[in-house]
């Protein structure tokens, strides 16, 4: 029954304490100590270090409310590798994995064999990354799913440094309502997530996503009834106000520009926005806010947020200056803090809370705009 524990190098000739000892000084300073007292109860259980680090070190350093001492008797008694490593519950792809930049007690992970066959061309070159792409790779399969997380892991062993950690949740929701045509999320992707793409395109859709997101959140399909300034033809131009989530989605896109994430002022009443059109052929954008005490122009830029000539400030100026200023006061809204719709916010994510079973702290069922923050 050893022989299903030792590398079969120890049976070719090389003294089984030599090697285990040479496997053993590879885990890291901070484990040594518990990795070595394990690895004394027993030769079969220090046996590990050759035949399956990982395990080993799992046992020693096992999950928080869980005991290896099954794992550890069935080692012990000679059992199968694969028998101890379920007893641990250690997926068996992760014999393969380099144990030097291992620190803390390894978490859930896939256990599938589809799964380890593809994970083990991913792992990262430095034990530095290690912790860090486990915790990546358990999070995107318990939180998104096994396709997502096999993405992830090559993406981060490619390139740590251009895998933004903070986006990840943003990423993975994305990715996810990318996958469910059905749910109402899904009709406001622009570009679908793919296993081809890179993290850079992924994170660029998922945050274009989220924009078209908060335009439905802010305004709830309704258009704002007060835009403080009267549309209209000026000298030759059209000044046409961006009162609605459509109307500010549809000139984002063909101006190229970010004025989607303007979608909490607008509907908070901090700002206005304008189009500013000739012929129908849009020029610029015009943001005016609370001045004090007058109304002013706060922004103005042209496609793909250009600065817009001096002539269309020009223009924009004498617009505004039009207008009896001294008497548009905009109402103060009594509750300066206001979230989004919360009819909205749960019909976007309820499929998602319904087919993970689960409210996360970082999606609660509170509809907060501090949620939306912290997803990008």
């Amino acid at each position: 029954m050893t022989a299903n524990l030792v590398s079969p190098r120890v049976r070719a000739g090389t003294p089984r304490r030599v090697l285990i000892e040479r496997r053993l000084r590879r885990y890291a300073p901070s484990a040594q100590e518990r990795v070595r007292a394990l690895a004394a109860r027993h030769t079969r259980v220090a046996d590990l270090a050759v035949s399956f680090p990982a395990l080993l070190f799992a046992l020693a350093l096992p999950r928080p409310g869980e005991n290896p001492e099954l794992a550890i008797a069935c080692a012990i008694r000679g059992r199968p590798l694969r028998e101890v490593a379920a007893a641990a519950r250690v997926p068996s792809w992760l014999r393969r994995l380099p144990v030097e930049g291992l620190t803390r007690p390894l978490p859930r992970l896939p256990a599938g064999e589809p799964f380890g066959r593809r994970i083990v061309n991913h792992f990262p070159r430095s034990p530095k990354l290690m912790d860090m792409w486990l915790e990546i790779v358990s999070g995107a399969d318990y939180w998104i799913n096994e396709p997502f997380a096999l993405w992830i892991a090559r993406e981060f062993a490619r390139d740590a440094k251009g895998v933004k950690i903070d986006s990840l949740r943003l990423v993975g929701l994305w990715a996810w309502f990318s996958q469910r045509a059905e749910t109402d999320a899904h009709r406001f992707i622009e570009t679908r997530w793919l296993a081809e793409m890179r993290f850079g395109v992924a994170h660029g859709a998922a945050r274009a996503w989220l924009n078209r997101l908060k335009l439905e959140l802010a305004f709830a399909g309704r258009a704002i009834a007060d835009v403080w300034l009267r549309p209209g033809s000026f000298e030759g131009y059209d000044f046409v106000p961006l009162d609605s989530a459509e109307r500010l989605d549809e000139e984002a896109a063909a101006m190229g520009n970010c004025i989607r994430s303007y979608a909490y002022d607008v509907a908070d009443d901090f700002c206005r926005l304008w189009s500013i059109r000739r012929d129908g052929r849009r020029v610029a954008n015009l943001e005016v806010r609370r001045g004090q005490p007058l109304l002013q122009i706060s922004e103005l830029k042209a496609a793909r947020n250009e600065p817009a000539p001096v002539e269309i400030w020009w223009l924009a100026t004498r617009w505004l200056h039009q207008h009896d200023l001294p008497s548009i006061r905009p109402a103060q809204r009594a509750n300066r803090n206001s979230q989004p719709d919360a009819v909205v916010w749960r019909r976007l994510w309820r499929p998602y809370w319904l087919a993970k079973r689960s409210l996360p702290v970082w999606l609660p069922l509170a509809p907060t705009w501090h949620v939306i923050a912290a997803l990008r």
